[in-house]
């Protein structure tokens, strides 16, 4: 892994995303929404797919898939017809440029007011895990990584299941950061980036509540919403909201197995898409079991949230990692984020000795 090419590499493609984003705001707005516009954001978006491929280290390029390919393209389809986070409607008059360019490329979303709580009063977190604690967690689960032939031999399934733990960690912890860090300094209330999902008592509650919540309010915007209001007159309501149910895990299932490609760079098995679209119609049924069921038959939450848990990694084990684990995408991200880690560690340990230097009296 080369980093010095690799940091060119990044400077490319945000000097790339900077510029594009410059188009969309001063050219692509001043046209009328609807196809017009559409038409004029089609480059951009093109660019933004071929962007992941000038990256070769899976952290940044699942992130820059992650927050360019993915959420920005969402946010900018959703533009070119005056919706979404990007329309005028939808931040504060001032600034509009900056705000423009922070909402399109980092994965935030800015809670609108709320009237009954005061802007002095602090706000209340929505995890007992800060965002520190959740760093630390993070590192240590891949300091137990190094001892993964213990927990092969063991049980392989147990290596499956710290992989769920450190992929949730890292999203919580990668976007915590972004949020945390934009909102101190614009001084907004930001969404977070989940609210406590091993405490999920269902698949619904899970996917729709608490796990990755901007990616969730995305596909509820561009995906679900479209097809259950243009599909409600023609087959009914609630065949509408099944069919916009699926498309959303669908099209998430689609874009994780292009994330995928742009990672390992080989040809798609289909695994993640199936993990998807198994979730989609489990999440249909359970929904169909609860309307069906009284309230007096539902489990207790202690046993619906290890069956919960139980299934997403159980799931996940057979279908969504084998692709990264095949072609060693697993590794490769570890090595990764313990070369950053360490890089941090030197770089606070030189600020603190040109701190100390400074302060020594001459």
């Amino acid at each position: 892994m080369d980093m010095a090419d690799e940091t060119v590499n990044l400077v490319l493609v945000g000097s790339a995303v900077l510029t594009s984003i410059c188009y969309c705001y001063f050219i692509s707005s001043t046209l009328p929404k609807g196809t017009l516009r559409l038409l004029s954001l089609l480059p951009v978006l093109l660019l933004f797919a071929a962007l992941p491929l000038v990256l070769s280290t899976v952290l940044l390029t699942g992130i820059t898939t992650f927050f360019i390919t993915w959420l920005a393209t969402s946010k900018l389809l959703l533009f070119a017809f005056d919706q979404g986070p990007l329309s005028p409607s939808a931040y504060p008059p001032y600034k509009p440029f900056l705000l423009f360019t922070i909402l399109a490329c980092f994965p935030i979303k800015i809670n609108p007011p709320n009237p009954k709580i005061p802007k002095s009063s602090p706000r209340k977190r929505s995890s007992p895990l800060g965002l520190p604690t959740k760093a630390v967690l993070l590192t240590a689960t891949v300091l137990i990584y190094d001892r993964r032939d213990l927990l092969l031999r063991l049980h392989p399934d147990l290596l499956y299941g710290l992989y769920s733990v450190m992929l949730l960690l890292f999203v919580d912890v990668m976007v915590g950061f972004f949020v945390s860090s934009i909102g101190i300094v614009l001084g907004f209330d930001l969404q977070p980036p989940s609210n406590e999902p091993y405490l999920s008592t269902s698949l619904q509650d899970f996917w729709g509540k608490r796990w990755n919540l901007i990616v969730t309010d995305t596909l509820r915007h561009t995906v679900y919403n479209p097809l259950r209001l243009s599909l409600g007159p023609i087959i009914g309501p609630t065949w509408a909201q099944l069919t916009g149910l699926l498309g959303a895990f669908m099209v998430s299932g689609l874009v994780h197995e292009l994330t995928f490609y742009y990672i390992n760079r080989a040809s798609p098995t289909w695994e993640v898409t199936g993990f998807f679209v198994l979730h989609g119609l489990c999440v249909a049924a359970e929904a169909a079991v609860k309307t069906a069921l009284p309230d007096r038959f539902r489990l207790r939450p202690a046993v619906s949230v290890v069956l919960t848990l139980g299934f997403v990694v159980g799931t996940g084990t057979r279908l969504f990692f084998p692709p990264l684990i095949r072609n060693g995408a697993d590794q490769k991200a570890i090595g990764e984020y313990k070369y950053l880690v360490g890089s941090l560690n030197a770089l606070m340990g030189n600020l603190a000795s040109l701190t100390w230097w400074w302060k020594f009296p001459r």
